[in-house]
């Protein structure tokens, strides 16, 4: 083994592509169900595609495992969920009735927002049991990686990190992303060998720069308009200032991910170094965004005209008779063409933009020091990381 490892991808757009879109249409006959399945295949092309020094990754998650897992979490969820719902009903809150008066109305508003407050401890939950069966499903050089329960714990300093995070108005959003990490870091594993998040969080502003920068062009442009009375440049300050501040949230990710992944060590000897690019990332998700527009737009401008022709056949008079509608094989044509267009436009995105920010970030990661990796022994088998079924259930699993 070589003293420096370099992250190498070699996934393909055309492969990709089509086990998307069988899978997904696989997912669409069965209602739903092999979603997992699907997302399982896709886990598993992208794992073995992914070397280091000529190794491939893998991914020994199933399709099954995952579809108990949600089932399992589907019935914890309604007993948790209508226990929360007694609770407010005892409250005189219910989510259930049409409100007479605007009190009622207020109240109803209020019962929905504490449903989604109290399902937020779950959602953080969700979030660190999917990372530890990502882990514990991953291997390479046959080597198990793995993760510690303690996923009420991270929910716990969680929410109390993001609520710092919200009373500063965002200004500890560096102390929140260090300090998360760190805890999920310093319970990974790669076989006997145990990671360690270092660096300080303080260390992160430098990658807000520009989020500042963007909040700045906002309230100065703003007052500046507000002083001379010209809207026109409070508005032009607010629309740089937004697509500013979207561009800033990317460079804090990709900063904070080079940072991170460059203060990791790996049993005390074995680091890691990355070199993502923002303008690289950028580009891809930029371009990418507009070649799926383009061709969306002329997807849904065909199905356009497909519908309105086959209303025409179908009718026998076309749209220029009083009172047609279209027919019920016009109906379901057009429906069947939706759902394919948005089967291509999903299929699409993961091989324009996906794929590619996965195959830049991979590509620039490097492990230094990897001669050490030759000492490191297996791991037992994590038997206690479930199957992500929370993180399908409350739809915050979605990514790869």
């Amino acid at each position: 083994m070589s003293a420096q490892i370099q992250g190498q991808y070699f996934g393909k757009r055309g492969p990709l592509f089509r086990l998307y879109i069988v899978t997904a249409l696989l997912t669409l006959v069965t209602l739903g169900i092999y979603r997992f399945w699907a997302k399982t295949r896709i886990r598993k092309y992208i794992w073995s595609a992914t070397t280091g020094d000529g190794d491939s990754f893998e991914y020994t998650g199933t399709g099954l495992e995952k579809f108990l897992g949600f089932l399992v979490a589907i019935v914890i969820l309604a007993i948790y969920l209508g226990i929360v719902q007694m609770a407010l009903f005892f409250f005189g809150l219910n989510l259930f009735v049409d409100p007479q008066t605007q009190g009622q109305e207020l109240a109803q508003i209020g019962a929905i927002y504490l449903t989604l407050l109290a399902v937020l401890p779950l959602m953080l939950f969700a979030q660190y049991r999917a990372r530890r069966y990502k882990m514990a499903r991953s291997r390479w050089r046959g080597i198990r990686f793995g993760m510690e329960n303690g996923a009420w714990g991270f929910a716990a300093r969680a929410l109390g990190y993001y609520l710092l995070n919200a009373i500063t108005l965002g200004l500890l959003n560096p102390l929140a992303t260090f300090k998360l990490e760190k805890y999920m870091a310093d319970r990974s594993w790669y076989g006997d060998a145990q990671f360690e998040q270092t660096g300080r969080w303080q260390d992160l502003y430098a990658g807000m720069k520009h989020v500042f920068i963007a909040l700045a062009i906002m309230i100065v442009g703003g007052i500046l308009g507000f002083a001379t009375g010209s809207p026109l440049l409070a508005g032009i300050a607010i629309f740089v200032g937004y697509i500013w501040f979207l561009i800033g949230l990317l460079y804090y990710r990709v900063y904070a991910f080079n940072y991170l992944t460059g203060h990791k060590i790996l049993d005390g000897q074995v680091t890691f170094e990355a070199k993502v690019e923002t303008g690289r990332v950028a580009f891809i998700v930029i371009v990418g965004t507009i070649i799926i527009g383009v061709l969306m737009a002329v997807i849904f401008g065909v199905m356009g005209f497909v519908f309105a022709s086959s209303m025409d056949v179908f009718i026998g008079g076309g749209l220029s008779q009083p009172g047609a509608a279209p027919s019920a094989l016009a109906l379901v044509t057009s429906a069947v063409l939706y759902v394919l267009a948005l089967l291509v436009a999903g299929g699409l995105s993961l091989v324009i933009i996906t794929q590619p920010v996965i195959e830049h970030a991979v590509n620039n990661v490097y492990v230094h020091n990897a001669d050490h990796l030759n000492t490191i022994q297996q791991r037992a088998a994590d038997e206690g990381a479930d199957a992500e079924g929370f993180a399908d259930a409350l739809d915050v699993g979605g990514a790869i």
